[in-house]
C-alpha cells in the first residue's frame, strides 16, 4: 500500500483487493491537490487491474478539478477496466449528480458496493 500525505489537506492511498485497484482519497480534492488523485489512478491503472475504484469517502471537499480528474481517468481507462467512483454525501455525490458525471462514471455508497459491482 502506497501512501502520500499532504500538507495541503489531501492524502491518497493505493491498495489492491483481488484484481481491483482501490485509490482512497482524503481530505480535499481542489486545483492544487487533483494531480496527485491523477498519478494515483494512474499508478493503479498500471498494475491492469481489472477495475479501479476511487474512493472519495473521506474526502470533505471535492472542486471541479478533481471532478475532471474522474472524468479523465474513466475516459482513459475505456475498456480495459471498469472504473467506480464510491462518494456518499453532501460534499461528494451531490455535486457529482449535480454536474452530471455520475451519468458517466459509476457511482457507489460504499467500498463494498463497488467492488461487489465491479468484480460479478
Amino acid at each position: 500500500m502506497t501512501s502520500q500525505p499532504d500538507p495541503a489537506g489531501c492524502s491518497v492511498e493505493e491498495s489492491r483487493v483481488g484484481e481491483v485497484s482501490v485509490v482512497a482519497v482524503a481530505g480535499t480534492v481542489d486545483m492544487l491537490t487533483a494531480p496527485k488523485l491523477e498519478e494515483a489512478i494512474n499508478s493503479a491503472a498500471k498494475s491492469s487491474p481489472s477495475a479501479v475504484i476511487v474512493d472519495l469517502s473521506s474526502v470533505e471537499f471535492l472542486a471541479s478539478a478533481g471532478m475532471g480528474v474522474l472524468v479523465a481517468a474513466r475516459e482513459q481507462l475505456g475498456d480495459a477496466a471498469r472504473f467506480a467512483v464510491v462518494a456518499d454525501g453532501p460534499a461528494t455525490s451531490r455535486p457529482l449528480k449535480l454536474v452530471g458525471i455520475a451519468e458517466v462514471v459509476d457511482l457507489f455508497a460504499t467500498l463494498d458496493e463497488a467492488l461487489a459491482a465491479v468484480t460479478t
